[in-house]
């Protein structure tokens, strides 16, 4: 082998080098196109771990949760975090066709969040009234973290599982600004609820 032939050898194994040193710093400073992009939204017990969520609730007692919206679209995102409550028979919103519920908003949060931020909110809620005629029982109002909104839902008792069913649940929102209004982003999160009377 002649001189040249090492001189090539050696400068090929130092860009090797080179390029091989710069990978992990790419990696931790920029972002490869094409990765996975999604938006995350969830619920958290009282103590903010994923334990400890209300069932059996009593009408006039106070119960909390929080909700967490998590920011991984590669962009600044105005979310809107949509909450809703249905009895066991009225629509949930549908992921797959992105359709929400038809159902009235009771309580909002509005967040905006730029990529790779996760925000969480208090939710507090209580049934401040509940009517319980025969096998029906009748939600008047909910309280959300301290505002109160007529429902009027009634549940049937529901003799398999033993009690009168709610879903308290949160839809996703996200701001178009093509169209200068949200619409649903295809996440929802629920909690299952068991309203009692009250001891």
């Amino acid at each position: 082998m002649s001189l040249n032939d090492y001189k090539t050898i050696f400068v090929a194994m130092g860009l090797v080098g080179v390029v091989l040193c710069c990978v992990p710093s790419v990696m931790f400073f920029g972002r490869f196109p094409g990765g996975e992009q999604f938006s995350e939204l969830y619920v958290l017990g009282s103590t903010h771990m994923a334990e400890g969520y209300p069932f059996n609730v009593s009408a006039g007692r106070n119960y909390s949760v929080y909700v967490g919206v998590g920011n991984h679209l590669g962009n600044v995102t105005y979310y809107r975090v949509v909450v809703k409550l249905r009895n066991g028979e009225e629509a949930l919103p549908n992921s797959t066709t992105g359709v929400a519920s038809p159902l009235p908003a009771l309580y909002s949060y509005d967040v905006f969040l730029t990529d790779g931020q996760v925000w969480e909110g208090a939710l507090s809620f209580s049934f401040p009234n509940v009517l319980f005629e025969g096998n029906v029982a009748t939600v008047r109002w909910i309280s959300i973290n301290g505002a109160l909104f007529v429902v009027d839902k009634s549940a049937v008792w529901n003799n398999d599982n033993k009690g009168y069913f709610y879903q308290l649940f949160m839809e996703l929102w996200v701001f178009d600004s093509t169209s200068s209004s949200f619409s649903f982003h295809s996440r929802f999160v629920a909690l299952w609820l068991n309203v009692t009377q009250s001891f």
